[in-house]
């Protein structure tokens, strides 16, 4: 190598898993949370701890911790109206092993998902599963065994939870050994759409 070159750094920088997402109220998560332990002890695999339940809008996965407080700026640029969520059915993914709960995708959900996802995506950041469409569901069991009773793209009904959205969430995920730990790192708030 020349003495005029020096190697470049193999110091990379500091990076943060994150992702957007809604969360549950308190009373929602606990039921949430029951529903998760019955499956899991039902149907194998494990259960999402209370405090780790919660819907995605979109994930980012590594990005340099230096932008996030430019994701946050895009995010807040963001303008979507408040709606309620409502979760009454049960579906098995068997591609990767996921029990769910979903339901009906209110149009403001799915209009606050496509506006932030072209935000993210207008300003650099490459949203995972860009291209497919946003199918709205919280994860209540990860490796589900294989024998899982449920067919895939099957269907249960569940009691209907319902809650009101009024705020989306910047979080941060750290995985460990007992899963994931996520910090939420900022919170948005949602128009009142009762407003005329």
């Amino acid at each position: 190598m020349p003495a005029d070159r020096r190697p470049e750094s193999s110091e990379r920088p500091a990076t943060a898993r994150v992702f957007f997402a809604l969360w549950p109220p308190p009373e929602v998560a606990d039921r949430l949370a029951v529903i998760a332990d019955d499956a899991a002890a039902r149907f194998g695999g494990r259960a999402s701890r209370r405090a780790t339940i919660h819907l995605t809008l979109a994930f980012l996965g590594e990005v340099p911790e230096s932008r996030l407080a430019e994701l946050a700026e895009i995010a807040a640029s963001v303008q979507g109206a408040a709606f309620d969520l409502s979760l009454d059915r049960l579906g098995y993914w068997q591609h990767n092993h996921l029990l769910w709960a979903g339901g009906e995708m209110p149009e403001a959900l799915a209009e606050l998902q496509a506006a932030l996802s072209q935000a993210l995506a207008g300003n650099g950041f490459k949203v995972d599963g860009e291209g497919r469409r946003f199918v709205p569901h919280v994860t209540l069991v990860r490796k589900v065994p294989p024998a899982c009773p449920l067919a895939a793209g099957q269907e249960m009904p569940l009691p209907a939870l319902s809650w009101s959205c009024q705020k989306f969430f910047l979080v941060r995920s750290r995985l460990s050994s007992s899963g994931p730990e996520y910090l939420i790192l900022r919170d948005f708030l949602l128009s009142d759409s009762h407003i005329a």
